[in-house]
């Protein structure tokens, strides 16, 4: 099919690799501006666009897709379809219709569940059992157009927000591909969705997102903590510094220590009392350290039980 793609982060570059390995004509890959990274501020391409040149592909990075100009482009390209994959800008209606196939979009779950921007991270942080990707055909809502194909895959139990995103965007380029020539063929009833969905919105997120709230279950804690991998990482406070958690245990006891205490410091680790349960800390990174094992950190680190984590 004559396709134009439409994506910019890491999720997406597999979806555009696998339409190119497929033998489809991409016309064009529509991707966010490059933006200033790093201490020098030097302008970094979007992961898209560096597969995009990577294949000798165009590219294009309009500010705003909605601006006349970059729609006159659109409509010379005349693609019978549009794939759009973590792109980043609202699709306008004009946009919308003008494929004749329209605008399919590659989302991170399984539809209605987890409408929004982070439906990865927030299903391992709810404790989901299963994940998955649908391929929708995208209207005016926000992640509300009718479905037209999904695949699911089991969490494992030490799921992370890092290994999920991988995960799923296999899964989602393999989808897409099986997907087309279906769609092509007329092969597809689509699916409307429900009106509400049956979770919350997916919201994007934020850095605060991976501070620790000692006063959560402990089961709670351990899931957020895996969530929050890679970025921005659960972290809490000791002695006045950053500590990073990267890895922990749930622990089925209490103590009467207070949320945020640490319980037992040796060579299992860091033992946390939270708001019901306790914690161990088994792969930690301190401020200004490299992450290590929690038992290397304490051969240089002495901490007191009662030592209490947090503001």
């Amino acid at each position: 099919m004559r396709v134009v793609f439409m994506g910019t982060p890491d999720f997406a570059v597999g979806t555009l690799d696998k339409l190119v390995e497929e033998g489809h004509q991409v016309v064009g890959v529509v991707t966010q501006p490059d933006k200033p990274r790093g201490r020098g501020k030097a302008m970094q391409p979007t992961p898209v666009k560096e597969a995009a040149l990577r294949h000798g592909l165009e590219v294009y990075q309009p500010e705003r897709v909605r601006e006349e100009e970059f729609q006159t482009v659109l409509r010379e390209l005349a693609p019978e379809v549009i794939v759009v994959v973590a792109f980043g800008q609202i699709i306008p209606e004009s946009i919308l219709q003008l494929p004749p196939y329209g605008c399919l979009n590659v989302h991170a779950s399984l539809l209605p569940k987890y409408r929004g921007a982070a439906p990865i991270q927030w299903a391992v942080i709810d404790g989901e059992k299963t994940a998955g990707v649908t391929i929708m055909q995208m209207d005016a809502g926000l992640d509300t157009g009718d479905m037209l194909s999904f695949a699911e895959i089991p969490l494992a139990a030490d799921e992370t927000g890092g290994s999920l995103f991988d995960k799923l965007s296999d899964l989602g380029a393999q989808l897409l591909a099986d997907t087309l020539p279906k769609v092509e063929a007329g092969g597809i009833q689509p699916v409307p969705q429900p009106a509400d969905s049956p979770t919350d919105y997916a919201r994007m997120i934020t850095k605060e997102d991976g501070r620790i709230d000692w006063s959560r279950p402990a089961e709670e804690l351990e899931r957020r903590i895996r969530g929050v991998i890679p970025w921005p990482g659960a972290f809490s406070r000791l002695n006045g510094k950053t500590l990073k958690v990267w890895k922990a245990e749930i622990l089925n006891e209490d103590s009467s220590m207070e949320p945020g205490q640490i319980v037992a410091a040796g060579r299992d680790g860091l033992t946390v009392q939270t708001g019901s349960g306790q914690i161990r800390i088994t792969d930690l990174q301190m401020e200004g350290k490299k992450r290590m094992p929690a038992d290397a950190f304490l051969r240089g680190y002495q901490i007191e039980p009662g030592t209490r984590l947090g503001e």
